[in-house]
């Protein structure tokens, strides 16, 4: 019977299946559909999808994510920290200190040590895209992506950002009554995202702290996505209402991240990853 090893483990309860590919061989064309298996909670192990391991011709390891619907994603921030945690821990590589291949870019890790085991990683995102074309948007051209979008005879306002992958950031008034799995859907499929995108609605706090919920394209609802909590911190940043160089503390479902824009424009986010179990899983 073919079967493969995996490990599953979560970034603030955004849970994925790894899957080693040094010691794995699993084939392209079944990658999608093995996805959507192993993402189910009554047939497979249950998860917000599927993370590859994979060697790399350009960094030390590369990570290629399969959303539970079995679309693949550019990137997935929590999903970096795991891939970090799992590299390290694993022997994949040999520093603190190394780099992580995504479809989108290249990023650098480096992991925190508690007891010779891995509790934090910092993951340096690089730079935010706010032009329209590039993250992408349709509609006329804009340097800072801002635009309506109406819902329910309501118009409500976004702001888009890239972090690898396309996001929209809805600042709401009182986080529990944001239309998360109304507005979050209608959004992700709207025609104004040619590719979809990670939908945000986010609560502005005093003292750099920001309450945050996702509807995660290709996922639905998530307790976490790194990606969205960089492109919520950097675009109430561009907005004013936070500094540059000064973490930003992001409260997700799962969990708080520290998301910092520094002055040189590349963006790092700070946060844990856990193990949750590892097996064998039976195709």
């Amino acid at each position: 019977m073919n079967s493969f090893r995996y490990t599953k483990m979560h970034g603030l309860g955004n849970n994925y299946i790894y899957v080693n590919m040094f010691e794995e061989n699993l084939k392209e064309e079944d990658l999608s559909s093995i996805a959507i298996s192993v993402s189910k909670i009554h047939t497979g192990i249950g998860s917000d999808g599927m993370i590859l391991i994979c060697p790399s011709d350009v960094a030390d390891v590369k990570m290629r994510v399969f959303n539970n619907d079995g679309s693949e994603a550019k990137n997935c921030g929590n999903g970096l920290r795991c891939v970090a945690k799992y590299a390290f821990e694993h022997g994949l590589v040999k520093d603190t200190n190394f780099k992580i291949e995504t479809i989108s870019n290249i990023v650098k890790a480096i992991v925190h040590l508690e007891n010779d085991a891995v509790s934090l990683v910092t993951i340096n995102m690089g730079e935010p895209i706010f032009q329209r074309s590039l993250i992408p948007i349709s509609g006329e051209e804009q340097e800072f992506a801002k635009d309506q979008i109406l819902f329910e005879d309501e118009l409500h306002s976004f702001i888009g950002v890239s972090m690898g992958n396309p996001h929209a950031v809805f600042e709401v008034r009182d986080i529990k009554n944001a239309p998360l799995t109304t507005l979050g859907p209608y959004v992700e499929k709207h025609e104004l995202f040619p590719e979809s995108v990670n939908v945000e609605f986010i609560e502005c706090l005093p003292h750099n702290e920001i309450n945050f919920v996702v509807w995660e394209r290709g996922s639905g609802v998530t307790q976490a996505c790194g990606t969205g909590a960089c492109a919520a911190a950097v675009a109430m940043i561009q907005e004013g209402k936070y500094n540059k160089d000064e973490p930003i503390t992001v409260h997700l479902q799962g969990g708080d991240l520290q998301i910092t824009w520094s002055s040189d424009g590349d963006v790092w986010m700070k946060g844990p990853a856990v193990t949750i179990t590892e097996g064998i899983y039976y195709l």
